[in-house]
């Protein structure tokens, strides 16, 4: 039986690159590529306060949100691109990594995670634990704008500048890249999250109808559209509680009604996106605006983003061919030679 080089290595590596956000973790081996995508959620059975069962993770334990009876917890430990919940934490990681491959608990593996560019120290040493936790031997972190970067093969270790917008489902990260380093960043805790919620608020207020957070979020990935046709506007039936009658209740809505719900978050996002490009020096700002602006994460799948923001920025932007997981991707090529991007690493 015929082996490659390749294929023996991925064998018996156990090092993982991992984006862990705060709508999904996203798990890269050497080798191997991305091999888990799963929405960051854990389901717990409380027995005491000392023992708790975990019964799902993932996309099981997401079906579950909402819908669970008393004596079982469905969370979501991060929050805001942050860990919210330090021991769930580490024990969904220790979950997703033994659905991997359950030898990784006695390999003790290197784990390279993204982080957002605006963490603090207590938040990175947060990251860093939970993972040592989950059975991590060593821990390197690196910003998310960085491993987005990396991951859609921009120069970065160039003497060019490259900027990146990444809107995941906690923060928002935009950032100036040049030399291998980060010029300038700005983290906003202005996300899908906050889109969510702002679409429950809207629908609610406009129309006294309770809806869910994943009514919301199929909303949003259906109907989210920054710049949305007036003319032919897309509409979509939802279900939710009418808050006058407490029944069941059925509403017709369009693209328009979720422009005006987001509307807040976007321009919240757009000032970011101002902001970082007044703070970058002159020199670096031809190069941005010859280049382009790389738009990655969940919110790049909103349509007419990019649009938007070329429209009123006066700049190209480029959204990658896999937008969910580049800094996934990106992470796993700084896990692939660490020694090479040690100057990204945090």
């Amino acid at each position: 039986m015929n082996f490659s080089l390749s294929s023996l290595r991925s064998l018996f590596s156990s090092d993982l690159a991992i984006d862990l956000g705060t709508a999904n973790t996203i798990v890269y081996v050497t080798d191997r590529g991305i091999v888990l995508n799963e929405p960051s959620v854990i389901a717990i059975k409380l027995k005491n306060r000392f023992s708790n069962r975990v019964l799902a993770i993932g996309t099981e334990a997401r079906k579950m949100l909402g819908r669970t009876p008393n004596g079982i917890r469905v969370v979501r430990p991060m929050r805001d691109g942050v860990i919210a919940d330090f021991e769930i934490t580490s024990i969904m990681l220790r979950q997703f990594i033994r659905r991997i491959d359950r030898r990784w608990a006695f390999r003790k593996p290197i784990i390279v995670i993204a982080v957002p560019s605006g963490i603090t120290q207590v938040e990175k040493r947060a990251v860093i634990e939970s993972a040592e936790t989950a059975g991590a031997r060593k821990v390197f972190l690196i910003e998310e704008p960085m491993a987005a970067a990396i991951g859609a093969d921009l120069p970065v270790t160039e003497p060019t500048c490259n900027m990146v917008i990444d809107i995941g489902g906690g923060t928002t990260d935009v950032a100036v890249i040049s030399l291998g380093g980060i010029v300038y960043s700005k983290s906003i805790k202005v996300a899908g999250d906050k889109m969510n919620t702002a679409i429950i608020q809207y629908i609610r207020r406009k129309y006294n109808l309770l809806l869910g957070e994943r009514t919301a979020e199929s909303i949003k990935m259906t109907l989210g559209n920054v710049c949305p046709s007036l003319k032919n506007p897309e509409t979509m039936a939802i279900k939710g509680r009418n808050l006058k009658t407490g029944i069941p209740a059925t509403l017709l809505i369009t693209e328009e009604n979720i422009r005006q719900a987001i509307s807040e978050q976007i321009d919240l996002i757009l000032q970011a996106v101002k902001t970082v490009l007044e703070q970058t020096p002159p020199e670096l700002l031809t190069d941005i605006f010859e280049r382009g602006v790389l738009l990655t994460g969940g919110g790049a799948l909103l349509k007419n983003l990019d649009k938007y923001i070329s429209d009123e920025c006066n700049i190209p932007v480029i959204i990658p061919n896999h937008p969910l997981t580049t800094v996934a991707l990106g992470t796993g090529k700084v896990l692939g030679n660490i020694k090479r991007y040690q100057h990204a690493l945090l």
